[in-house]
């Protein structure tokens, strides 16, 4: 049932007011200031690190051996992901009882076998396609002119047309030209002559095998270089380490541990997905009569090894096929609707399924990385570019002089979520902090939103300002903008409240039939108190950001059933805020986000004491780490809370407020002189 709130925020939190402070006040800040940081100063933006030119010309130097030592370092690449991918085979050879030397050439033949038997059996669909191409250039016209005809003619179908006919002609008999005008007959072919030279069996050979000498030699040294690997797997690690991490053994463990993991994992998970795409693709260009399916099953297997532009071009190929094939246009769109399903399955079934398929690379470096590698490498180094780029994005987690690939490559955020909302705050986009605000909220609750993310946030934004970095305008800018987003999430707030009030009257209910099983642990410190029936007053202690603050508090104890008022600090030296307190309020809290002014907290909480004897009034000084300890004495202060859980805990707690000493006036006498003075002018 909806209760009436008697005000969340009031319209002083949302309109820009005067920040100025009465000159007391002000004095006690300058002096705070003093004290704590010494005189305000503006410190510099520049990085006080030392100069990344060495580091960039190092880059520089590597991509330039990459590029001039490819013919020797792309078979090493191959042979060091492939070790990556067969390392865990041949452990397992290793655990069920079998020696290293036959377990490692034993994996490494069956390897090849598979690779080698792949290729041949690709090559031969290949060149059975390459045969019958010709038998489908009258399909593929008759399609293109079907289409001028019906009335789609354009420039680009003219050029395709102009573009196929000529092919035609170029493939079609030389004996079926016309004769040239003016003669009867045809004109004169030459005559192709051969020459004939003595047969030399070792120019033949020569001319044969020599073309097939450089692929040979790279997969021999390949077959030698991974099985080397495998038998040396241990000793490599051992010298890698002492090369280059000697000085930190965990962290050089833990590297090479999620570079061996992270690569394997994904050839392993990526080969599957791939084989669960490519095996029922054939099947299903078999059914519906697509010649050579099982070259285009093999091929997407193949293709979708490269990031984005792979499965393009395995879904070009058929669907052309399709259209040079069938005279009609039934079996482009059985292809295209088997590629659609596929997809569908793949990305929403499959690969969620398969969660070791993720690299832990953010889509935009995949593709940059594919882009970067296809020039350094071609082709190979295409399909090579997404493990290359795993083994670089770790080097830059474990690392420190190559951080920047980590930043760079990483799909992880590299701003915490307090530094993110801050960064948005300082923008003025409450939009975009909205949704990540609703991100974190699907699995947690406001309070641990508040608690973790937006309150540490301020606490960045105060710490800035004691550094004199953040002026006054961007400070009422934080605070408009931490205002926006607590009005954006009033809804979710509204269904955490009525989720409480539904778990209350469940629990009634039960109470009422039978009592209750008594709960596990202590209910205090795992929930907050029931706020229905009071009322809580939340004010800033001393600036916009401890505004914000109070404005968050407000709504978590408006979740909790209480009635609610919040006020901005400058209501409080024009004793605005004393008008402002209900006179049936159960709580008093001044919120600081500094937790140095605790001179200052002291003052407003005697202030308020005095005026309000009868309500609770306490303080709240905000920590970071948001880990409860304990809080400074303010003097009469009935509590001093450093959470957000404590307090409003605190806020909505029944105990009853501290007595309060009555202020003892102290009558001055006048001085004697005056009154001296005054009888004197008096007799005159």
């Amino acid at each position: 049932m909806p209760r009436p709130i008697c005000a969340l925020i009031s319209k002083d939190l949302v309109r820009a007011t005067d920040t100025s402070m009465s000159s007391s006040d002000a004095k006690i800040t300058e002096a705070e200031l003093e004290n704590d940081l010494g005189p305000r100063r503006v410190y510099s933006t520049s990085p006080s690190s030392p100069s990344r030119m060495p580091a960039f010309a190092s880059v520089l130097a590597v991509i330039a051996i990459l590029y001039f030592g490819k013919d020797v370092l792309l078979p090493l690449a191959i042979a060091v992901l492939l070790t990556f991918a067969l390392a865990p085979i041949s452990s397992r050879l290793r655990k069920l009882g079998m020696p290293r030397i036959p377990a490692v050439i034993v994996t490494v033949v069956i390897a090849f076998l598979v690779l080698v038997l792949f290729g041949l059996v690709v090559a031969g669909h290949v060149a059975e396609v390459a045969q019958n191409l010709p038998a489908y250039q009258g399909n593929i016209i008759a399609k293109i002119r079907s289409l001028q005809e019906s009335g789609t003619d354009s420039g680009i179908v003219r050029r395709l047309t102009s573009v196929v006919e000529s092919v035609g002609r170029e493939l079609s008999n030389a004996e079926e030209r016309p004769a040239a005008p003016g003669t009867g007959s045809r004109p004169r072919e030459p005559v192709l002559v051969e020459i004939f030279a003595p047969s030399r069996p070792i120019e033949t050979l020569t001319s044969l095998i020599g073309p097939l000498l450089g692929p040979i030699a790279s997969l021999g040294l390949i077959i030698v270089v991974v099985i080397f690997m495998l038998l040396e797997r241990e000793e490599l690690r051992d010298r890698f380490i002492r090369l280059v991490g000697y000085g930190d053994l965990h962290r050089t463990t833990e590297a090479i541990q999620e570079a061996g993991s992270r690569v394997a994992r994904y050839l392993l998970m990526q080969l599957v997905v791939n084989c669960a795409y490519g095996v029922p693709l054939a099947l299903g260009l078999w059914a519906v009569g697509i010649p050579n399916p099982a070259l285009w099953g093999m091929l997407a297997i193949v293709l979708r090894f490269v990031p984005y532009i792979g499965p393009v071009i395995a879904t070009v190929l058929p669907l052309f096929l399709a259209f040079a094939v069938d005279p009609g246009w039934s079996l482009v769109l059985w292809v295209g609707a088997i590629f659609l399903v596929l997809e569908l399955t793949s990305n929403n079934v499959i690969e969620p399924w398969l969660y070791g398929s993720r690299t832990g690379l953010s889509p935009l470096a995949i593709i940059v990385a594919a882009i970067f590698w296809a020039w350094l490498w071609g082709p190979v180094g295409l399909v090579l570019s997404t493990p290359l780029t795993v083994c670089l994005a770790v080097l830059g987690r474990y690392v420190p002089q190559f951080e920047f690939l980590e930043v760079v490559f990483g799909s992880d955020p590299v701003l915490d979520p307090k530094e993110r909302l801050y960064q948005r705050l300082l923008a003025g986009d409450p939009d975009e902090a909205t949704d990540y605000a609703e991100e974190f909220l699907e699995e947690d609750y406001l309070e641990d939103y508040y608690g973790k993310v937006a309150i540490p946030a301020l606490l960045l934004a105060e710490k800035d300002r004691r550094r004199g970095v953040l002026t006054a305008e961007q400070m009422e800018q934080v605070f408009g903008t931490a205002i926006t987003l607590v009005s954006n999430l009033a809804e979710i707030a509204q269904e955490e409240e009525q989720e409480e009030e539904e778990e209350e009257e469940e629990e009634e209910n039960q109470a009422a039939g039978r009592p209750s099983p008594p709960k596990e642990g202590n209910g205090d410190e795992s929930e907050l108190p029931d706020g229905r029936g009071k009322t809580v007053f939340c004010v800033g202690g001393r600036g916009p950001l401890d505004d914000a603050s109070a404005a968050m508090l407000a709504q978590i104890l408006q979740i909790q059933g209480a009635e609610v008022v919040a006020a901005r600090h400058s209501d409080i030296p024009n004793r605005r805020a004393m008008s402002l307190v209900p006179k049936q309020s159960n709580a008093i809290v001044v919120c600081f986000l500094n937790e140095d002014s605790t001179r200052h907290a002291t003052i407003l909480v005697r202030r308020f004491k005095r005026i309000y004897p009868a309500i609770r009034v306490g303080a709240v000084l905000w920590v970071e780490n948001q880990k409860e300890r304990q809080p400074p004495a303010l003097g009469e202060a009935d509590f001093v809370a450093t959470t957000l859980t404590s307090a409003a805990r605190e806020a909505l707690a029944d105990a009853p407020p501290s007595l309060v000493t009555p202020v003892r006036k102290i009558r001055t006498r006048r001085s004697s002189n005056r009154t001296g003075i005054a009888a004197a002018r008096s007799g005159i």
